[in-house]
């Protein structure tokens, strides 16, 4: 297992900072095209909270000065940056949009590289010709919400798209030069252990790069609270999720790189778990934890 921070001192030679830009877009299981209502454990900020300053508006470029004013206290002058679209499906646009803001993005000074959250779904050749440009301008990672392998689970959590069509994107993406990261849910409502390590086992069979774990949380005003308040969803205790992060990581190929060990919801819409909101302590048991 390699650590994404290792891994990005090896690639650039120093320290790399994600800047977040949120796009006009959404999602197609938000807008009708092949659903509503996103996926039950999505807020209204989508996939993004925590890009939500980006989205009171301004170019990319005005939103990446933004982001990087913020950290770079912390960054240090020797630091770089990577443009993150963040927020809901950001290939869920017009190409030539696309190109534009890719385009704009890898003009920003300290940019160095890009990374996009979207669906496996919202990569049709046209996309595809974008993305593949922009790989050969810098590096490029495609973060793709899989959550689960399991079509069942999909279905009840609302994905509206195939764990087939995941499998496919991964091959189509490295083919044009792509990182590829993968975003894993752990704790979704009826998922036994077996099945949670046979999405593990998936992402691996089909070539991800990277991985993405989180555990399953609750935020306000979304399907998934009225859920938990009815007593259908039990949230993993942290020691119980870490145990099913450690037999992830057993599957993972020794290249692969864990970008991240696991999310954490903004507080004030986060309902549970309650030792997510301790930042600090789960980073400490992680370090600990994972010898890191």
């Amino acid at each position: 297992m390699i650590t994404a921070n290792r891994y990005f001192r090896e690639l650039f030679g120093h320290k790399m900072y994600k800047a977040s830009v949120s796009l006009d877009v959404t999602c197609p299981n938000r807008d009708g095209s092949k659903g509503t209502g996103g996926c039950i454990f999505c807020s209204e900020g989508g996939s993004g909270e925590f890009a939500a300053h980006c989205r009171a508006g301004g170019s990319v470029t005005e939103q990446i000065k933004t982001a990087i004013d913020q950290v770079s206290k912390k960054a240090g002058k020797d630091a770089g940056y990577i443009a993150y679209f963040q927020s809901f499906t950001s290939t869920y646009c017009d190409p030539v949009y696309l190109e534009q803001v890719l385009e704009e993005a890898s003009s920003s000074e300290k940019i160095e590289a890009v990374s996009i959250a979207t669906r496996p779904d919202c990569l049709g050749p046209d996309i595809l010709k974008v993305l593949e440009k922009q790989a050969k301008r810098m590096p490029l990672f495609i973060e793709l919400g899989l959550q689960t392998s399991n079509d069942e689970t999909a279905r009840f959590i609302n994905r509206c798209y195939k764990t087939g069509e995941y499998v496919e994107a991964v091959s189509a993406l490295k083919a044009i030069g792509a990182d590829v990261i993968t975003h894993i849910i752990f704790g979704l409502p009826g998922e036994t252990r077996k099945m949670m390590m046979d999405t593990v086992r998936t992402c691996v069979a089909a070539g991800s790069d990277g991985y993405k774990f989180t555990c399953l949380y609750v935020l306000k005003d979304t399907p998934l609270e009225k859920l938990f308040a009815d007593n259908k969803v039990e949230i993993l205790e942290m020691e119980e999720y870490f145990d099913i992060v450690e037999d992830a990581i057993g599957l993972l190929p020794e290249t692969a790189v864990v970008h991240r060990f696991t999310g954490d919801g903004p507080k004030k819409i986060l309902i549970a778990p309650e030792w997510t909101k301790n930042k600090r302590q789960v980073i400490n048991y992680i370090n600990r934890r994972f010898g890191l």
